[in-house]
């Protein structure tokens, strides 16, 4: 159960010491803020800034590789099914001819 108590203000040499009332505002930003933007623009940023770029360029570049590499399989794949049916449209028609 919650206590209730009385604060008494704290009297020293006859002075009464008033609490304070903290209160804790919150910042708010609105929808689809980040901060205040850096001076000059993107192409001007810090080292972090520029080191961040580099390393999604990387990643981007390395995701469109392996999709590339999916494609590319993908492609040897079907090549593969599409000769296999022309071997066996060959072997249906010598087998037709010869009959």
């Amino acid at each position: 159960m919650f206590r209730q108590a009385i604060a008494r203000p704290l009297v020293t040499a006859n002075r009464a010491v008033a609490r304070r009332s903290f209160s804790v505002a919150v910042p708010r930003m609105g929808e689809g803020d980040t901060g205040a933007p850096r001076s000059g623009g993107v192409a001007s940023g810090d080292q972090f800034t520029k080191r961040e770029a580099a390393q999604e360029a990387v990643y981007i570049r390395e995701k469109e590789v392996e999709k590339l590499r999916n494609l590319k399989k993908t492609i040897a794949d079907q090549r593969k099914h599409l000769d296999e049916l022309e071997g066996h449209i060959d072997k249906l028609s010598k087998e037709q001819d010869k009959s």
